[in-house]
């Protein structure tokens, strides 16, 4: 298994939408870097959720339903399905992994601008030693 990272602006497209939807295709990706990052995606594999912009954090986490294809309305482009695996709480900000100075070469912290990317496992140690995963149906 391995884990990626996919941010979404919360006013496009928010976590508590995709909370709403359970499955989502994960498309509008034209970095050619985040092309090659959804293409390596497989059923299984972790992914996860980044709203970006003002308060940047990673708050949910998804899991990789589908084989990645070619995007129907742009061939050049990639998409993978999505589902929904739950919320982390708390959400771990961005300024909590820079502040941690242990990830300089992640593509996060180099690379703010980039969609989609695969992330260490140590990372996603990191953040899943931090948070609590609330799954779908724990919800007070």
């Amino acid at each position: 298994m391995r884990y990626y990272l996919a941010k979404t602006d919360p006013g496009t497209y928010s976590a508590m939408q995709f909370r709403s939807d359970r499955r989502t295709v994960w498309d509008g990706v034209r970095n050619p870097q985040a092309l090659r990052a959804i293409r390596e995606m497989r059923p299984g594999d972790q992914v996860f959720i980044y709203h970006s912009g003002g308060d940047a954090a990673i708050v949910a986490l998804a899991t990789v339903i589908s084989e990645p294809r070619a995007d129907p309305k742009d061939s050049r482009l990639a998409i993978v399905d999505l589902e929904y695996t739950g919320d982390l709480v708390p959400p771990v900000t961005f300024q909590e992994i820079k502040k941690s100075g242990e990830f300089t070469d992640f593509a996060l912290v180099r690379q703010s601008r980039l969609s989609t990317m695969e992330a260490p496992k140590t990372f996603a140690r990191w953040v899943l030693k931090r948070t609590k995963l609330q799954k779908l149906g724990e919800w007070p």
